[in-house]
């Protein structure tokens, strides 16, 4: 076993997803498991850090300023391999990870004067598994959930039962509600990841079928030519993102709003 496939495996614990539908198996410690279906309260973050690993991303945007095409194969890589519909309606498309201008990326971060690759790129997003995720305090069904182990913010499609809530507690717009049956939108489908069906909503998972597979996440290998996108253990100091972040100056989404997102921007 190579030792990025031995570093994904330790990240992920064995997260085996028997389809996207069905509960995740998570192991908790060795001989340990347990559903993740049914247990969707949130651990603080405190308690997290205590367990040993917090997964985090970041995304490094001077390798790519002047590389839409880049950010282009991150984005398509993700979708492909989660079967996302390509539904060209604003109002009904389903997204996990995509593009928008700075200032509706970062509101909370001065524009005025900002330099030219600041004004005139285009900036990743997607679900910031945030360490205090609204989404998950307003679920009624706890179909959204946090994976304790290392901090991802799941969900059960079983569970949801498409009330949104989940959405309108989401202050950075992850999330996406499927109006019609998302499978005749699938232009090339992925036998090894389950579509979703009409009336729940979907979100970037941090690919945690690929973690089980000791696999990176698709938008992490889609890049990894220029190295992008990093993905890690944020509470292991020596992780390659932690070491990126002690170093450099970074910041997140809205961090006024105290929910802790675990994605991070290099800009």
């Amino acid at each position: 076993m190579d030792t990025q496939r031995r570093k994904f495996l330790k990240m992920a614990g064995v997260a085996a997803l028997a389809g996207i539908s069905a509960p995740a198996v998570v192991s908790l410690t060795p001989g340990v498991t347990r559903a993740a279906a049914g247990h969707g309260a949130a651990a603080p973050a405190a308690e997290q850090a205590a367990q040993g690993i917090r997964l985090g991303l970041l995304v490094d945007m001077r390798k790519l300023y002047g590389q839409p095409e880049l950010m282009n194969k991150a984005i398509n890589a993700c979708h492909r391999v989660h079967n996302v519909p390509q539904i060209d309606n604003p109002k009904e498309e389903i997204k996990w990870l995509w593009k928008m201008p700075y200032e509706n990326v970062f509101p909370e971060n001065s524009s005025y004067h900002a330099a030219k690759n600041t004004r005139e790129s285009d900036y990743l997003v997607l679900c910031n598994h945030c360490d205090e995720p609204p989404c998950v305090r307003v679920c009624p069904t706890k179909a959204t959930f946090v994976l304790e182990k290392n901090g991802i913010v799941a969900m059960d499609y079983h569970r949801c039962i498409g009330c949104r809530f989940c959405m309108m507690g989401c202050p950075y717009g992850a999330r996406s509600f499927n109006w019609m049956d998302p499978r005749p939108y699938i232009k090339e489908f992925n036998p090894e990841f389950a579509s979703r069906m009409r009336g729940v909503v979907e979100k970037c998972n941090f690919c945690s079928e690929r973690l089980a597979l000791g696999l990176e996440p698709a938008c992490v290998e889609a890049v990894k030519e220029v190295g992008a996108i990093v993905f890690g253990d944020l509470n292991d100091p020596h992780s390659e993102i932690r070491q990126i972040l002690d170093r450099e100056h970074t910041i997140q989404r809205k961090p006024s709003l105290g929910t802790k997102p675990s994605v991070f921007y290099i800009v």
